[in-house]
């Protein structure tokens, strides 16, 4: 079987295995994978660029080259082929762990129970949650579902498509690393720097399909890519700025503004001007574009690695 079916079928495999059973519940390869890291991050550690540097080489580095072992160990059966594909896809999309959090804490927030969205909300994005009212931490969660659309599932895929099995570890150690040491605190300033520019540079195909499939699958397409222009360039971050803004369009509310955010806060752009507030009421919207966003790029990935191996075919 060609390698463009085995990613196609693959990958089909494991997206559906996400939305049936979600993350493993015990021994999550992620949680292994940032385990490790930290051991490295202990014997490397030094306040400079270049050390950061070589711990995201090995982390990031291990992770591909694991990949491309295993997909050539069963590269001589098919059938071991896709179910390899399907496990790497499982182990490294997260979109229906996304969508459970994102919803519990909805639940609460609807019940009244400010508190317990409060404390649930450090499971999906690292705002400080004693900092927010129901008003910020629904908006909180309708950025961190737009933004995880793109790092939990469609880079995954992209990378996936790219690359293969050694795409899809990779893409997933290098977010994983960015998340671990590559926020601006004292200690990963420096250090950090190279798993963050990496995690900008991986990111950047998977956003911007994330935002066209945004505005495509959203309910206001116009308001989705008129937002994406007149205000991604603002936000600071150059993926998560298109995804939140298109977003935020194709939702018709408002993104951006004043958070807290690992100790410091940031008064962000605000992100399709025109919008209302965000409600309680448009977490539950926001994951279900979320799940559009995810089977869209399934279908886009798969079909462009199928069309690129049968151009390749008639070349040879």
């Amino acid at each position: 079987m060609r390698a463009d079916r085995v990613f196609a079928y693959g990958a089909t495999v494991g997206l559906l295995g996400d939305l049936l059973l979600g993350d493993p519940r015990r021994g999550h390869p992620v949680a292994a994978f940032g385990r490790a890291a930290t051991a490295v991050e202990r014997v490397l550690w030094r306040d400079h660029r270049g050390w950061g540097a070589l711990h995201t080489a090995v982390c990031a580095g291990g992770a591909v080259t694991l990949g491309a072992v295993a997909s050539r160990s069963v590269r001589s059966s098919a059938a071991a082929s896709v179910a390899l594909t399907g496990v790497a896809t499982w182990a490294v999309v997260g979109g229906t762990s996304l969508g459970r959090e994102a919803r519990a804490i909805g639940r609460a927030l609807e019940a009244g129970d400010v508190e317990g969205a409060r404390a649930r909300l450090p499971h999906l994005c690292g705002r400080d949650p004693q900092a927010l009212d129901a008003d910020g931490i629904a908006r909180a969660v309708v950025e961190s579902v737009a933004e995880n659309t793109s790092d939990a599932v469609v880079g995954a895929l992209v990378w996936g498509a790219v690359a293969g099995v050694p795409g899809l570890l990779g893409f997933r150690a290098v977010n994983t690393l960015d998340a671990m040491v590559g926020h601006k605190s004292p200690v990963h300033r420096r250090y950090g720097w190279a798993s963050a520019r990496l995690d900008d540079l991986a990111g950047w195909p998977g956003a911007r399909l994330t935002a066209v499939l945004a505005a495509v699958a959203g309910p206001d397409r116009r308001g989705a890519v008129r937002a994406w222009r007149a205000d991604a360039a603002q936000h600071p971050s150059p993926n998560a700025g298109p995804v939140e803004a298109s977003f935020a369009g194709a939702l018709g509310v408002r993104l951006g503004g004043t958070l807290s955010y690992g100790g410091r806060v940031e008064h962000r752009p605000v992100l399709n001007d025109g919008g209302r507030s965000v409600a309680v009421a448009d977490i539950e919207r926001a994951v279900r574009l979320s799940r559009r966003v995810g089977v869209l790029a399934l279908a886009v990935c798969a079909a462009g690695r199928v069309l690129v191996g049968r151009k390749r075919g008639r070349t040879t």
